[in-house]
């Protein structure tokens, strides 16, 4: 037999699969859901500031500033790769990079805040 966590709408499941022809016509019994891995935290925009959030899901390959950093209308910020594109982030106002919200390798959702800027 082998063993495999199979996940279906946010359950995870722990199946046993038996190889064709090893004799065994039992049933097999119910799979009991696996426990949930908990999420990992991702940092809060900073209070006060405006967040550049992501414009679609994707992963994050590139972060291009730091906290602190002078950015202006049109500066990359980020790069996230979705469907197999890289779509460049850009800030949409003049200010300094109060925090960077995501790391490189990171999974964000439509909306997630990848920095935050202070006017």
């Amino acid at each position: 037999m082998k063993s495999y966590i199979i996940t279906v709408n946010g359950n995870a499941y722990d199946v046993q699969v038996e190889e064709a022809g090893t004799g065994s016509s039992a049933p097999a019994a119910a799979a009991a859901p696996a426990p949930k891995a908990a999420a990992p935290k991702k940092a809060a925009p900073a209070a006060g500031g405006t967040p550049v959030n992501a414009p679609m899901r994707g992963t994050i390959v590139d972060v291009k500033v730091k906290v602190g950093d002078k950015v202006t209308n049109g500066t990359v910020v980020a790069v996230l790769e979705a469907m197999k594109m890289e779509n460049d982030i850009v800030c949409d106002r003049d200010g300094t990079v109060a925090a960077v919200c995501v790391n490189k390798g990171d999974s964000v959702e439509t909306g997630a805040p990848v920095i935050t800027i202070n006017a």
